[in-house]
């Protein structure tokens, strides 16, 4: 979102954020299953591809993770590799809600006192979309395998059906919050996650050990 449109503009590409988002993710998703992609010019879409990468990344370690022949090193290896993606990933959810809340302070939008808080905040409802987006790309993988049996196809495409429905309904209720937060009916908060387990002075296995 770009704070130097015409009011009017701004309201049309809010009203196409999810959109944008969530059609962004699929793409990169794609893409980095090739070719690779370019950064995006705008902040807010920087930021959302930052994040949908940490959740690319996570997967493919996860799944090195899993391999039978996987050896012990491997995995200990695998497991530093997936903590520090995961606090990456959590350290820009709260980004993209500072983001987001920064732009709520700079259009000035007027919040009822009575407004709702949601469950979740825009950028954890972003993240669920980048996790959801990878699994439809990885379900559709399954449903077009060519050395399957057909049993496997017709579970992988049944399965494809209802991750798109979940994908697009995610898609939904994302604008949905937008739209409530820019328009006052709801209000918005950081909310801080304080992961432990990477921090040596909150982690008593690491700074535990550093006694002994």
């Amino acid at each position: 979102m770009q704070l130097n449109k015409k009011p009017e503009e701004q309201e049309d590409e809010l009203r196409l954020l999810a959109t944008k988002i969530s059609g962004c993710q699929m793409i990169w998703t794609t893409l980095w299953h090739g070719v690779g992609g370019d950064k995006p010019a705008d902040a807010l879409m920087m930021l959302v591809q930052d994040e949908h990468r940490r959740n690319f990344d996570l997967w493919h370690e996860e799944d090195k993770a899993r391999a039978p022949d996987a050896t012990d090193a491997q995995i200990a290896t695998v497991k530093r590799a997936i903590d520090k993606l995961n606090q990456q990933r959590n350290d820009l959810i709260e980004k993209l809600d500072e983001h987001l809340f920064q732009e709520l302070l700079k259009q000035g939008k007027t919040i009822l006192p009575s407004a709702p808080w949601n469950t979740e905040t825009p950028g954890s409802v972003i993240d669920r979309l980048s996790i959801l987006s990878l699994k439809v790309y990885h379900m559709r993988e399954q449903a077009e395998r060519l050395d399957a049996t057909s049993e496997h196809i017709k579970k992988s495409q049944e399965r494809l059906k209802i991750l798109t429905r979940q994908h697009e309904d995610l898609t939904k209720a994302l604008q949905n919050l937008l739209n409530d937060l820019f328009a006052g009916k709801k209000q918005m908060k950081i909310y801080r996650q304080f992961k432990m387990y990477n921090d040596p002075d909150a982690n008593p296995s690491i700074y535990g050990a550093k006694k002994k």
